[in-house]
């Protein structure tokens, strides 16, 4: 009688081997919960609480209803990548063809994942920033490369210096992947770091792939500078971009990939071959986005400064962790080394016990150790029932008063989701 194979035997190794994403596996542990009747409140993930503007989804109502509801091409209609060049042009100093420079996809993490496929083979080694994001690695793995990280010093404010990556270097190494304003730390790269990377990038004669997608998302006079528009960066540069984010499009799955057209060129072989092109309508919607009213950014961005203050100075009021305010993004990334705990352990109590799903710093490398990561993207109301519960379970330092009540004034929410 033959034996029958167990499942694992048709796996792919590069799969089988593989860890789910930590991000969502938290917030799948939140629902689970939720579905047994307990009130948990996720901060495990990064969606924006604001629906996205009227104008935007009348754009994408409106084509639909025209009966634009066909494949497109591949790599976008023409209209959302002009949108999106002039974009790059204006916003970031960036020049490129909009015809062979562009490709759009279902989400930047798809444009990442196509430009890894067609860039990274087995003997690549891509130098990867630590606390990095957490698909990063997976993906250059899942190409057969070899994510190499660079670990960042917390207690230099995960500063990269032009030192450390000329360590990182290999003979195998092709790339640099650089995230800014980055999740989960929440720095915005300042010039001297980006000329940094411009010079090791040029040295050795590599590749840059820059992931923006929280460009807009910035506190404190902090700003964002595109690596594509330093001097010799553009030949060399590939610029990760969507919509989700900014524009609270989330669900709409529109992100794409800039650059120069000879690779490019090579990464929409894969792009075809995938997903053949992103949803029709929803570029319509894209169009809208980047050419219509860009106010409600600033408004959202108000509101995600306000809670980023909360949140900071309601957990460093709490026994054992120390919240410094974030200049990008809109992540806190809280130190949480003095309670003594892993961010594994940590995260895991205060799932189990305050009914908090948080994310711990180890899912983002070994730099990311002794933090956890929580999303300041949802209501003040939540926001401060959250940090009310992790401070009840851990205590709050001797003298600390609580953490100030959610601002009863705060309309924007409301007023976002009429607008």
């Amino acid at each position: 009688m033959q034996t029958q194979r167990a499942p694992a035997d048709f796996l792919a190794a590069r799969v089988r081997d593989l860890a789910p994403s930590p991000t969502i596996g938290v917030s799948d542990r939140a629902r689970a919960l939720r579905a047994e009747g307990v009130d948990v409140i996720d901060l495990g993930g990064g969606d924006p609480d604001f629906i996205t503007p009227q104008h935007i989804r009348d754009a994408a109502a409106a084509a639909m209803h025209a009966g634009e509801t066909h494949y497109v091409a591949s790599n976008g209609t023409p209209a959302f990548r002009a949108a999106i060049a002039d974009k790059l042009r204006s916003d970031n100093g960036i020049e490129v063809d909009p015809k062979d420079g562009i490709i759009v996809t279902p989400g930047a993490k798809a444009a990442l994942f196509e430009a890894i496929l067609a860039l990274v083979e087995p003997g690549v080694d891509v130098v990867v920033l630590d606390p990095a994001w957490v698909s990063y690695v997976p993906m250059i793995e899942m190409a057969g490369g070899r994510g190499v990280r660079v670990e960042l010093d917390p207690d230099d404010n995960f500063r990269i210096t032009h030192d450390q990556l000329s360590a990182a270097m290999t003979p195998a190494t092709r790339a640099i992947l650089v995230n800014s304003p980055n999740n989960p730390t929440g720095r915005v790269l300042n010039r001297d770091e980006l000329d940094a990377i411009a010079a090791v990038a040029q040295e050795h004669d590599l590749l840059v792939y820059t992931d923006e997608m929280y460009e807009k998302i910035v506190y404190d006079g902090n700003q964002h500078l595109s690596l594509a528009a330093l001097p010799g960066m553009a030949e060399r540069t590939l610029t990760f971009n969507g919509l989700s984010k900014a524009y609270a499009m989330t669900g709409w799955r529109l992100g794409y990939v800039a650059g120069p057209a000879s690779y490019v060129k090579q990464i929409a072989k894969v792009h075809s071959h995938s997903v053949t092109c992103a949803t029709s309508f929803a570029q319509a919607g894209g169009v809208a986005a980047l050419t219509g009213p860009q106010e409600f950014i600033d408004e959202m961005v108000i509101a995600w400064d306000r809670r980023r203050r909360a949140v900071a100075a309601g957990l460093s009021a709490i026994n054992g962790i120390t919240c410094p305010l974030v200049e990008g993004a809109f992540y806190a990334f809280a130190d949480v080394r003095e309670t003594g705990q892993s961010s594994i352990e940590l995260a895991d109590l205060l799932l189990r016990e305050a009914h908090v799903a948080v994310t711990p710093g180890i899912a983002f490398g070994e730099a990311g150790e002794g933090h956890i990561r929580l999303s300041f993207a949802t209501a003040d109301d939540v926001l401060e029932r959250a940090v009310e519960r992790i401070a009840n379970l851990l205590g709050r330092l001797e003298g600390a008063a609580p953490a100030p009540h959610a601002d009863p004034s705060a309309t924007l929410r409301a007023e976002i989701r009429t607008v």
